[in-house]
């Protein structure tokens, strides 16, 4: 009979395997952990940081240009970031606000928003003054228009009686001419007496004719200078409205809200620091 040796199991063969299953078992519960459910919590922040923060969203806010007209559009959302930062602040179990920051801090917002709901109305006045602004310009296209029609009516009645007085001058003139030619005779039917008469009727109807003409011309004159004159009047008191609503206008292109925004921002930050001072003098 041959020898067999006999197989014999490591000593550590079971160990190894209840390892195995504890390595498993921990690791499964580390990944459980990193789920979510025993992550480690959060730091709450130190006094510094939450000043730190609060101080740059109030210096971000107060120096924010809002981008296009009307800026009224933008005062809503401003004032919700600014409550939000506010309130971020005080919640923050780092802060302890006293009476007196909470004073301050309530009054400035009144006064913001009392500021932003007067620039909200100026700013809806403004646009009603451009509204106007456009209307009088347009009126001053008008009046143009109104005038040069008005000039050329004028012109065209008068011209056609000027040329027709100017006309019965030159026949007058020209019949008086005649008659100045005509020869006389004591025996004949055209005496130096009856020329003369007739002369002197010649004479007098272009006198007549001229004066006529003359009081037209002149009439014409004073016509045109009277219609210049209210033209002028009346563009006038439009240019002068006009310029006016300009001046206005020009300031729905800057936002005016900007000086009280930034200055309400400031008092904040300076009711922060103020209450940062007095808890660091007198901690609670």
């Amino acid at each position: 009979m041959g020898y067999r040796p006999q197989t014999r199991s490591p000593r550590n063969a079971g160990r190894g395997h209840q390892k195995s299953q504890h390595e498993k078992a921990k690791a499964r519960t580390q990944k459980h952990r990193a789920g979510g459910k025993y992550l480690p919590e959060k730091q709450i922040a130190t006094v510094e940081e939450v000043v730190e923060k609060t101080l740059g969203s109030l210096n971000k806010l107060g120096n924010q240009i809002f981008a296009l007209s009307p800026f009224s559009q933008y005062f809503d959302d401003w004032l919700v970031n600014l409550r939000e930062v506010l309130s971020e602040f005080e919640s923050s179990p780092a802060i302890s606000a006293d009476d007196q920051f909470v004073k301050e801090r309530s009054q400035t917002l009144v006064d913001v928003e009392g500021e932003l709901a007067e620039k909200r109305l100026k700013e809806a006045e403004l646009a009603e003054t451009a509204k106007t602004l456009s209307e009088n310009n347009h009126l001053l296209v008008q009046i143009d228009e109104e005038y040069a029609a008005k000039t050329r009516e004028i012109g065209s009645k008068s011209n056609s009686k000027i040329l027709r007085l100017t006309q019965n001058v030159q026949n007058l003139e020209e019949e008086l001419d005649q008659l100045k030619q005509m020869k006389t005779s004591f025996l004949g039917a055209f005496s130096k007496r009856a020329k003369e008469q007739k002369l002197a009727i010649a004479t007098q109807k272009l006198n007549s004719a001229k004066s006529e003409l003359e009081l037209t011309v002149r009439n014409f004159t004073v016509e045109q200078e009277k219609l210049h004159d209210e033209y002028e009047k009346k563009k006038q008191a439009i240019i002068e409205k006009v310029q006016s609503l300009e001046k206005e206008v020009e300031n729905l292109e800057t936002d005016s809200s900007l000086e009280a925004r930034r200055s309400a921002c400031k008092a904040l930050v300076d009711a922060v620091n103020a209450l940062i001072q007095r808890k660091t003098i007198s901690p609670s």
